[in-house]
């Protein structure tokens, strides 16, 4: 087999499970973080989402600490946080601490959107038009973490004068323009967006400027991969996965079934838009998982993968995530 040639990394959306406490969620981040540190993937990110069932990284920025205390050497960080969601202040203060905290190991992946419903996002908003000066919001994080911003009236302490990556998220052709024009590494969220991301990674490539963060374009691209010993057991597992989606399609975010509770029977009308959500969805044994892979990697030419797996039994999970790298 062909090896892999660029570094994999993990978004762990701190998935609550049917009949499982959201303590057990964390505890079980943990020990997903700890085997992928050995096993040698480069980062674990974690997503900020709010008033849903099935998620329970609201805190990232606390989650975050909570994993990197409890690992050495893996970087740790957002996948991302939503900027308008907060002041840039606030932001930059927080992850100044956890930079110090945990020095050459902390990420910043900032998005634009409220990871929420529109009743929640003013709840934690208040200003219903936050996201239109997003760009603004990142050039003012940006300022605070300057050795520049010292002579400053408002300063961040920690954070002023750290090296703390930051990376513009996104799952659209907006977010594209948005991290070429000011030299940032760029994340896409294919793993349910699929649609754009080839357009988006073409504009970022084409309309990239260096700067004093990045000389050259570098891009991660997000996929969802359950990889099993046989493709039976990874089909198996996948069923919680694909009622996930069905939950979310009808905007019901609940907690993640049991594989032994999904009937799979969905409409025609469902099951083409889970579909169109799990594009880029790769499901089978390790060698089927290799080969969707390097064709994915061929086809986008992305500097690093990011890798989301939803399965409800856990040791199947770490199991996914060591064949993986077994590849």
């Amino acid at each position: 087999m062909m090896q892999f040639q660029i570094p994999f990394s993990i978004l762990d959306l701190a998935t609550v499970r049917e009949g499982k406490s959201i303590a057990d969620t964390y505890e079980n981040s943990l020990l997903l973080a700890k085997h992928c540190e050995q096993l040698g993937y480069k980062r674990f990110w974690l997503a900020e989402h709010h008033n849903m069932e099935s998620i329970a990284s609201a805190a990232t920025s606390v989650l975050i600490g909570f994993i990197a205390n409890g690992t050495k050497k893996i970087r740790v960080g957002s996948g991302g946080i939503m900027l308008p969601n907060h002041a840039p202040l606030v932001i930059a203060e927080q992850f100044g601490t956890l930079a110090t905290l945990f020095p050459g190991r902390i990420d910043l992946g900032l998005g634009r959107a409220p990871g929420t419903d529109q009743v929640t996002s003013m709840a934690l908003r208040r200003d219903r038009y936050a996201g239109y000066d997003f760009p603004e919001q990142i050039r003012e994080l940006l300022t605070y973490f300057s050795p520049e911003n010292k002579t400053s009236r408002v300063r961040a302490i920690p954070g002023e004068g750290l090296d703390i990556p930051v990376w513009i998220l996104g799952s659209s052709t907006d977010s594209a323009y948005l991290a070429a024009a000011m030299g940032l590494p760029y994340a896409f969220a294919s793993h349910f967006a699929p649609t754009l991301l080839m357009e988006a990674l073409q504009i970022y490539r084409k309309n990239f400027q260096p700067s004093v963060y990045l000389d050259k374009p570098y891009t991660m691209a997000a996929v969802n991969v359950i990889a099993s010993d046989t493709s039976e057991e990874a089909e198996m597992h996948s069923r919680s996965f694909k009622q996930m989606i069905a939950n979310i399609i009808r905007d019901m975010r609940k907690p993640m079934p049991s594989p032994s509770e999904v009937s799979g029977n969905f409409s025609p009308e469902l099951l083409a838009a889970m579909n169109s959500f799990m594009t880029y969805s790769f499901t089978g044994n390790k060698l089927q998982v290799h080969e969707k892979l390097n064709s994915f990697i061929s086809a986008t030419n992305v500097d690093e993968l990011m890798i989301v797996s939803h399965v409800y039994d856990q040791d199947a999970k770490r199991r996914s995530y060591s064949l993986l790298m077994e590849a």
